[in-house]
């Protein structure tokens, strides 16, 4: 049996410098591609839920138009829950073509835009039905 001394003991003991070295730049590496994984999905998250309130913003304001009678041609707008809006209201055919028809009802598109602090915006484009102004 061949006994170790202390100083050929201490030699082969352990880590080199150098491979520290390489297993705390392997470490990092890693370390940085959880965290810009970990960065992305909180950003696409945010931006869901930012997409969600808008949609449901922009549901919010047709639901308080819907009345057919009140609505004029014509841009308005204003800020619900902090995004702003802008309504835009136009007769879906031409005046020449529609003067014509019999019907009480008349067609408008309306586009409503929704616009968030972070600069996102929403747009839904309607067609509706109105009733048609006295003559």
């Amino acid at each position: 049996m061949r006994r170790l001394t202390r100083s050929s003991a201490a030699g082969t003991a352990g880590f080199t410098l150098i491979e520290v070295v390489v297993a705390m730049a392997v470490l990092a590496v890693m370390m940085a591609s959880i965290g810009s994984l970990v960065g992305a999905g909180a950003r696409g998250s945010h931006a869901l839920d930012e997409h969600l309130v808008l949609v449901e913003t922009t549901r919010a304001l047709q639901a308080e138009i819907a009345d057919r009678g009140t609505m004029k041609f014509g841009a308005s707008s204003g800020e619900t829950l902090g995004r702003r809006w802008r309504l835009d209201v136009a007769p879906f055919l031409s005046a020449e073509a529609d003067k014509d028809a019999k019907t009480p009802w008349e067609p408008v598109t309306e586009n409503i835009t929704v616009r968030s602090s972070y600069g996102t915006t929403v747009s839904v484009t309607t067609l509706r039905l109105r009733r048609r102004p006295p003559q």
